[in-house]
């Protein structure tokens, strides 16, 4: 089957034979590494205290590193798909994940892939909605305590900074592809290694003040076993939604320059981006846990463990926010390419679908907009907002969106298209250990998935 007509008979893949021009490919080693950062490290981050103080000095840190070695095994596979059939050299791109999983894999599963493709991006945006509002609250808050004391009653609604959020990517959501925002990518980066690297600081300091690492081997204790198996596995969703980021993999790739082959620079890029990572998730969860224990709360910059000083946590949720209105850009612009490509070739005669026109304003560079992107973005964006302000809760949505997709996005399509790229026969050693592997990451994330939707549900009932 030809990806050109496969394009017509399956929506939401993205397709090159659909181009009618030949994208400059200029990205690097660190523009890569860049992208990739701001995509991991976003509002995942803040929930890992939390997730530690679950699961206990052990087993947190534990969970930690284990992601992280199947992140990059997964991606090591999935790098492998963007040019086929030679791995560095092969002519045929997959320029998305879902082209890679039509190609390798067919129609039926590139249906079945496009389905849960879609609802992660769309529930990251919703995942980004809730936790920049928060922080955008807690800013607010932070100022309040300040001026009225800690005990003061600073309480404040999300609706209003969800309402700003939406508004802002409203008007971000036109800029036409992936490729036209490294530069966001780039500051959101920067933003994320910031608050990062100040919730670190604050959690190092307050362990240093109070003499003392809290915390325990087994965890935060519960009221009953059922208590603390649902927060152990809705911990493990939060993990789970900190670390993969196989959706974007190969539109990131896409912008490499090659020679070197894209393949190998996107290995080294995911190396370097998942070390530096693992090694923020775990400063930042230790010292979180280390310095409040049984009391650490859902959101280390937000759930008003630190005080003072004041200024500071203001800085690094406003740097939250700034990587968070980038980090929405980079899930939800390959949502939009897909969507919008299969539109354009199941209606190539639609000027709705297809026609450009230029909007030129005083002292601002010349947009160019389209009448169909302008309006199905609008609407995306007030959905996402609008979901978000009916489930405002951060770690349960952050738990159960990492469950949902964990699996069959980050496991089961990277090595089913691994074993049909190398044609690994069956029973053979190989193909065993893939298929013990994909079976092991598949009962964490139906473990996971339990604990999420039960906390989702109490929170709401609650």
């Amino acid at each position: 089957m030809g990806v050109e007509a496969a394009e017509h008979e399956t929506p939401m893949l993205l397709s090159q034979a659909t181009e009618s021009y030949e994208i400059k490919r200029t990205g690097t080693l660190w523009t890569a590494v860049a992208h990739i950062i701001t995509g991991v490290i976003g509002s995942g981050v803040l929930s890992l205290a939390w997730s530690m103080a679950q699961l206990g000095w052990i087993a947190g840190p534990l969970a930690m590193l284990v992601f992280a070695a199947i992140t990059l095994v997964s991606v090591f596979l999935l790098s492998n798909c963007y040019r086929s059939p030679d791995p560095e050299y092969g002519p045929r791109r997959s320029t998305s994940y879902l082209e890679a999983v039509d190609f390798r894999l067919g129609k039926k599963n590139a249906w079945l892939c496009g389905l849960f493709v879609q609802v992660n991006l769309y529930g990251v945006g919703i995942a980004y909605t809730v936790t920049s509002a928060i922080s955008m609250r807690a800013i607010q808050k932070s100022n309040c305590y300040h001026r009225e004391g800690h005990g003061a009653a600073c309480n404040y609604g999300d609706t209003l900074y969800m309402l700003i959020f939406g508004a802002t990517q409203l008007i971000l959501s036109q800029i036409p592809d992936f490729h036209n925002i490294q530069w966001l990518s780039i500051v959101a980066a920067i933003m994320s290694f910031s608050y990062s690297s100040i919730g670190l600081a604050l959690g190092f300091a307050k362990v240093l003040e109070d003499r003392h690492v809290k915390g325990s081997i087994t965890g935060v204790s519960a009221s009953s076993t059922a208590d603390k198996a649902w927060s152990v596995s809705q911990a493990l969703g939060d993990i789970a939604f900190a670390y993969p980021y196989s959706l974007i993999l190969l539109e990131i790739q896409d912008t490499l320059k090659s020679p070197p082959p894209e393949n190998k620079t996107m290995k080294k890029a995911s190396t370097i981006a998942v070390l530096v990572t693992t090694f923020f998730y775990l400063c930042c969860g230790g010292f979180g846990y280390a310095a409040f224990g049984q009391d650490t709360p859902g959101n280390l910059l937000t759930g008003f463990g630190f005080y003072e000083p004041y200024w500071l946590v203001d800085l690094a949720n406003a740097c939250i926010v700034l990587h968070l209105i980038g980090g929405y850009q980079v899930y939800s612009q390959p949502l939009f390419a897909s969507i919008e490509k299969w539109f354009a070739g199941r209606w190539p005669n639609s000027r709705f679908v297809n026609d450009h026109f230029t909007l030129r304003l005083s002292l601002l560079p010349a947009l160019e907009l389209n009448m169909f992107r302008l309006c199905f973005r609008t609407a995306y964006v007030i959905s996402t907002t609008g979901i978000a302000m009916i489930f405002p809760y951060f770690n349960q949505v952050i738990g159960l969106l990492g469950a949902l997709g964990f699996w069959p996005l980050t496991i089961y399509f990277p090595v089913e298209m691994h074993v049909k790229r190398k044609k690994i026969e069956a029973w053979t050693t190989e193909w065993i250990m893939l298929r013990v592997f994909s079976i092991i990451c598949l009962s964490v994330t139906l473990f996971a998935l339990i604990g999420s939707t039960e906390g989702l549900i109490s929170a709401k009932l609650s």
